[in-house]
């Protein structure tokens, strides 16, 4: 668990389960609830949070569902789709899923349970903070999970965002005996300098709350992907430094799976920049339309921030426009959606003869694909490669004749015209 979100619970988690792996026990990480924009789908066509993919993959295991039984994909300030085992069950507020959390709570130990089962190690994964006292008596992810689970915790506080010995006094402090007694240490993440500084700190801390501090983690800069927006809110990936090729992509207020980016921002002449205002799009050689959990929501708010004005010349100035899942469906002729966002039909940006609507079953599968050969201008390098990924959306695109698809897609050993 962690004193705050993004403190580095998921990636500790991962770094354990793959000691575990490699010192000869059968791991399985475990997170019962998570919420989270950047999902990823099991071979199977389930959908969990990629964290917990993450980590299966360290601990040499492939990807189980029962991992991250709960998923909550939040599409507004207040309410989110719910996915249980993988498959959307409904949309919630956060007071009726409040409300349903109990409900829950003999799901998921069955499912903890029958991983048990089949592994020597489980390594469980909090969300945010344990000391959340006002959504303690439903606790399902946290202490009510330690406590389902009858497990041991170590407590995880980022030292880089400031007030780490505050923020381990004050969860602890906040926290019931019962569940300071689980606590065994604390682990102090991202410090950076020299760690003889933190001594005379760390012997107070262990002091006042009569918990060790188990060891100090240095600053890491993991090439790792990120759970949710709140490393977009920190501006991790606001990078300054001078490359080849700028990639602008826009930071939607839904903006899903922007894990997506992350094989881009490793390239060493690629700059990625995530942009929210229309004077912030210059000097720039591609602009991607990421993919959204709110399709109308966020392309009511291109439009009411002037963004989309800033994209739509952008072909014409000779810099091409990308868009990805929610992105593409953006920038086509019409959206019908009477499921998510409940805005109806909405003319899109762009595309002239592609209609989207939208659908109650969501589509969640891996996919092999070929390229096209009949790439136009700078895609036509790509032609007829092999690529490999997943589909997660909620609806189908019709494109009429005279428009290229840009790959085509595999379906059971046979290649389809959908991409």
């Amino acid at each position: 668990m962690g004193t705050a979100s993004d403190g580095g619970k998921s990636v500790l988690a991962a770094g354990l389960s793959r000691i575990f792996y490699q010192d000869g026990l059968r791991t399985a990480p475990f997170k019962s609830q998570n919420m989270a924009l950047n999902s990823g789908i099991t071979p199977d066509g389930k959908e969990m949070g990629r964290a917990q993919i993450f980590q299966a993959e360290a601990a040499g295991i492939t990807p189980d569902v029962r991992m991250n039984p709960v998923l909550l994909k939040p599409t507004s300030d207040r309410q989110a789709q719910v996915v249980l085992m993988g498959k959307v069950a409904t949309n919630m507020d956060a007071v009726s899923y409040h409300d349903y959390k109990p409900r829950l709570r003999e799901q998921i130990l069955a499912v903890y349970n029958s991983l048990a089962q089949e592994y020597d190690v489980i390594v469980l994964e909090g969300a945010g903070s344990p000391a959340e006292i006002n959504l303690r008596d439903r606790d399902i992810v946290n202490m009510g999970m330690a406590e389902m689970a009858q497990c041991p915790v170590i407590l995880v506080a980022d030292i880089d965002r400031g007030g780490v010995f505050a923020a381990i006094y004050g969860t602890l402090a906040l926290l019931h005996k019962q569940e300071r007694d689980r606590v065994k240490g604390v682990i102090i993440n991202k410090f950076r300098g020299d760690v003889a500084l933190l001594y005379s700190g760390i012997e107070q801390i262990e002091s006042l709350t009569g918990v060790p501090v188990l060891g100090v983690m240095p600053w890491l800069d993991v090439d790792l992907e990120d759970e949710d927006g709140v490393a977009l809110q920190n501006d991790k990936y606001r990078g300054n430094a001078p490359r080849d090729i700028t990639i602008a992509i826009v930071q939607l207020p839904h903006i899903s799976n922007f894990t997506d980016f992350n094989a881009l921002a490793a390239q060493p002449d690629v700059r990625i920049r995530y942009i929210r205002r229309p004077e912030a799009l210059t000097d720039v050689d591609l602009v991607i339309l990421p993919g959204s959990k709110n399709t109308l929501s966020d392309l009511a708010w291109l439009r009411e921030s002037g963004m989309a004005d800033a994209v739509l010349p952008t072909p014409r100035q000779g810099v091409p426009v990308m868009g990805i899942c929610g992105g593409y469906q953006m920038l086509g002729d019409t959206i019908v959606d009477e499921v998510e966002s409940g805005l109806g039909t909405q003319p899109g940006l762009w595309l002239p003869n592609t209609i989207t609507r939208f659908a109650q079953d969501k589509t969640t599968t891996q996919v092999n694909a070929t390229m096209s050969d009949e790439l136009p201008g700078w895609l036509a390098a790509a032609a007829g490669l092999p690529v490999r990924g997943y589909e997660i959306h909620m609806g189908e695109t019709v494109v009429e004749e005279g428009c290229c698809t840009a790959m085509a897609l595999e379906n059971n050993g046979c290649a389809v015209a959908d991409g």
